[in-house]
């Protein structure tokens, strides 16, 4: 028998997203190789096509947390001093208005506020990955914003409100990275701090006991050079969202890529399908 979206639950996933549009610049491509492949391995994980995704993305946040409610979301191009035709990049995935509303309805029944915006479009903290997963843009795309307060405790509980998507054939992807410092990228200083804060972002999420998980998360600013890795934590925080989605499941890192002389980490929570050795 076949097994459908309706018989079985969605991991989620923390990507590391990386710097800007590499896969689109010489140099950048060929430094983050290996996120490359294993994003393109990430769909062969899961335990059946996802119906949709529903992003947090590092680059959006709001005073409320807002979705984004376009059937045809646009570009947005974030990021400043690449090559022109990085800015001509087109990633033509739809959006769902079904998804947003239901993800704005599942957010008030927890008691947050939230916006819609038919605006929004696909940040590179959204296009880079997805594009690697889904190269065809045939997946549709939501975005969730982060709320511009940081509150690590309210993130979490946005992650646990939406959890239910998982059951009803939702992917939820938190984008950010492991290590935000844009000062620190490329020195050498900086990799063993990011080193040192990866390994604290590794023991909480791999904790078997989930409120141990969630509060080491809450108070990550505890860990030895949490502000050198992340002086502003709008990269850091869909982790959070991830965490309050993943319920009881334990994390695990899928990889770790060095780039810019720093590690930059991703996560899985919950059951999926491993690939076959090649």
């Amino acid at each position: 028998m076949t097994e459908t979206t309706s018989s079985i639950r969605m991991p989620v996933f923390f990507l590391s997203h990386g710097g800007g549009p590499w896969p689109w610049v010489d140099g950048m491509k060929q430094m983050f190789a290996k996120t490359a492949r294993e994003f393109a391995a990430l769909p062969l994980r899961l335990p059946a096509k996802p119906k949709a995704v529903l992003v947090i993305t590092g680059h959006w946040e709001a005073p409320r947390f807002s979705v984004s409610t376009s059937a045809r979301p646009p570009m947005e191009y974030d990021y400043s001093g690449f090559p022109e035709h990085t800015y001509r990049i087109q990633y033509a995935a739809p959006g769902s208005p079904a998804l947003a509303s239901r993800v704005q309805a599942l957010l008030a029944e927890a008691g947050f506020e939230t916006t819609g915006d038919a605006n929004r479009g696909f940040d590179h903290g959204t296009f880079v990955p997805l594009s690697l997963m889904y190269p065809d843009a045939d997946m549709p795309i939501v975005l969730l914003s982060l709320r511009s307060d940081y509150s690590a405790v309210d993130h979490i509980c946005v992650g646990e409100a939406i959890s239910r998507l998982r059951d009803e054939g939702v992917l939820i992807i938190g984008s950010g990275l492991t290590y935000h410092n844009m000062r620190g990228f490329g020195r050498s200083e900086s990799t063993p701090i990011a080193e040192g804060f990866e390994a604290y972002l590794n023991g909480a999420i791999s904790q078997p006991d989930t409120t141990k998980r969630n509060n080491m998360l809450i108070n990550w600013e505890q860990a030895q050079g949490a502000r050198s890795a992340h002086p502003k934590e709008d990269h850091l925080l869909p982790l959070m969202v991830v965490a309050g989605a993943a319920g009881n499941d334990v994390g695990n890192r899928l990889f770790v890529d060095q780039a810019m002389n720093v590690a930059m980490a991703s996560y899985e929570f919950g059951a999926t399908r491993i690939p076959s050795a090649i």
